[in-house]
Parts: C-alpha cells; structure tokens; sequence
C-alpha cells in the first residue's frame, strides 16, 4: 500500500511536470498520492507565454480539490534576474514576475518561489540594491496588489555571483520591503548545505535555523524544499540528490522533517526524476521522507 503524507500529519510533494496541460500536473501528483505539488506555469526555457485557458485553470482546480492536493507553488522560470545590471534583462525579469503572480492568482495558487538573480560583477551591495528595487516596482502593480500571491526568495548555493547562498542577504532583502506579509522564504536544504550551512545532523540544523531565526526570522519560513546534495558541505556546488543518498544523509533529513519549528511546513522534492530501485523517483523518495517521519 502507497503511503500518504496526510496520514503522518505532513505537507509532502515534489515537482510535477505540466506536459499536455497544467492540469495535468495535478494527475500526476494524485498517481503519487501526494496532498501538495509544485510546478512551473509555462515553459521556462522561453521568455514568451501562452495564456492559460479557462478550462485548463477549472480543471486544475477542480482535480486539486477532489484529489486533496491542499498546497501548491509555481517555480518561477530560470530566465528570471532580479539583481542584474542589466537593464534590459532587468526590465524582462520584472515583467517576468509580474506574470508568474498573474498567472499564479488565476489558478488560485497562493505563492509563487523565486531564485533573486546574481549580480554578475557589479558587487553584492548593487545587486542586493537592484533587486529591492525591482520587487518595490512589482509591489506597485495591478496585479500585485489584486491579488494574495505571497512571493517566497529561495536561498542558493552560493555559485559565481548569485546572491542569497547567506541568509543575512535574504534578511536585508525583506526588511527594506514594503509588503512584509506579502513575502517569505523558501530554504532549499542542498543550496543551504553547499552554502556551508550544515543539515546533515540534529546539532548542525539546530545550530543553522538559529542563524536562520537571527538573520531573516523563523516566522518568514514558508517552505522547504528537500534535496539531498552530491557536494559537500561547503562546496557551492548544486547538485541535487536523492533523500538519504547524498551528503545530507538520513539523519539530516530525519532531523529537518521532525523539526518542531519545521515539520508543520510544505515539503516539497526538487530531487532527480530518473528511475530509482526499479520505481519511480518519486515513489521511492517520498517513501524515503514519510519513513524518516516519527
């Protein structure tokens, strides 16, 4: 029998593509029995867009409800660079939110996540400048203020000139924001470990939601996504693992989902889609998640 995430009292899902329509997304999550889901809403490897149609937003919403998928997210496109000097692309990325939001209100999904873009060498404090700027002018916006989107920035791995591998950076951000409400964090548990921020024990996790509570607040915690990490701690390297088989460990993860601070948050798996033990991905490290659960 397929375990469920509700019945060990759990937010638990994964990626789920959105081929052959966005509702399909959610067929693929019920398959998996999962009450939560994240997806892309168009395709990332393009800055242009087709509009939803109003059947694929019924459906989609329609199938979230029968088949209890109580949490969902939209992933932002790649494309996105909030912090770039750029004012091209900057301008681009702008726009680009403002349509993951609009997209995300029509089909009644209350958050969007968002890499916040690297500063590609015009130093941290003007890319950090660029990117508060950039999310003020999305604050001003119809459809930021006509809908409840709420916007989660995720941490990173720390790579090249990406910002955001230190939480203090996401901190800075939120507080020169006007909406605080309106935002929140998504820590990815491999970019937090390849930042050198340790997961990988109960002492380490304990030790890094700390420095997380001091620099940003435990209470803007809206998210996590579980990802075991092939680099070490350290490494700046991201490059996601299965659960348990990566330098994170079972203990890590044992350690994050009982977290009392963490164990009521959505769970979701950015973990690799190949056939694992003859099964799905997926099956496999839900599976592996639901069982480190006590």
């Amino acid at each position: 029998m397929v375990n469920n995430p509700t019945e060990f009292g759990m937010v638990l899902g994964a990626h789920m593509s959105i081929a052959g329509g966005i509702d399909s997304s959610v067929d693929r999550a019920a398959d998996l029995e999962m009450n939560a889901l994240q997806i892309f809403s168009h395709n990332v490897r393009s800055w242009s867009t087709r509009e939803l149609t109003e059947e694929e937003i019924r459906q989609f919403k329609k199938k979230r409800e029968n088949f209890g998928v109580d949490y969902a997210v939209v992933h932002t496109s790649y494309l996105l660079n909030l912090a770039s000097p750029k004012d091209d692309l900057w301008e681009k990325s702008k726009k680009g939110l403002i349509e993951e939001i609009r997209r995300a209100h029509l089909l009644g999904i209350p958050a969007i996540n968002t890499h916040i873009g690297a500063h590609t060498g015009s130093g941290l404090e003007n890319g950090i400048d660029r990117l508060i700027a950039a999310l003020k002018e999305v604050e001003g916006t119809d459809e930021f203020e006509g809908s409840e989107v709420k916007i989660l920035l995720e941490n990173t791995a720390g790579a090249g000139t990406k910002l955001g591998s230190d939480f203090a950076e996401l901190g800075k951000v939120l507080d020169e924001l006007n909406n605080s409400d309106r935002y929140g964090v998504c820590i990815d548990t491999c970019h937090g470990f390849a930042a050198g921020y340790d997961f990988s024990t109960e002492a380490g996790l304990k030790e890094t939601l700390e420095e997380f509570d001091h620099a940003v607040g435990l209470d803007r915690l809206d998210l996590i996504h579980l990802n075991d990490s092939i680099g070490d701690r350290g490494s700046h390297k991201d490059r996601h693992a299965h659960i348990g088989r990566g330098r994170i460990g079972d203990e890590g993860f044992a350690a994050v989902v009982n977290n009392p601070d963490l164990r009521e948050l959505p769970f979701i798996l950015e973990t690799p889609k190949e056939e694992l033990d003859g099964k799905k991905a997926d099956r496999v490290n839900l599976d592996r998640v639901m069982y480190l659960r006590e």
